[in-house]
């Protein structure tokens, strides 16, 4: 029975985190999402590949499926991508 109680308390934690995350960027409109800067264990939440939907999950530096908040305007100039570019790089890597 415990282990379901851990399950169920990291899901929990880890949808909390997510509203967390996604209320506090809908509320600063000064920060965009930067893929592919996150070090790993530093994304802000879900990857493009769905593997994991939590914030600090990432497991390399630099993937494209990985995002962070960003001061607006600062993305391109530290070497980041678009949503749309993300998606292009990250289905060239499946392909």
């Amino acid at each position: 029975m415990s282990r379901y109680r851990n399950t169920v308390s990291v899901a929990l934690a880890c949808a909390l985190a997510l509203g967390a995350v996604q209320a506090a960027q809908a509320a600063d409109a000064s920060k965009e999402k930067c893929f592919g800067v996150a070090k790993a264990g530093q994304n802000d939440c879900a990857n493009l590949a769905g593997t994991h939907s939590c914030a600090g999950q990432s497991k390399l530096d630099g993937d494209a499926g990985e995002w962070k908040l960003v001061p607006k305007g600062e993305c391109k100039p530290m070497g980041g991508f678009s949503l749309a570019e993300a998606k292009v790089k990250f289905a060239a890597k499946k392909g």
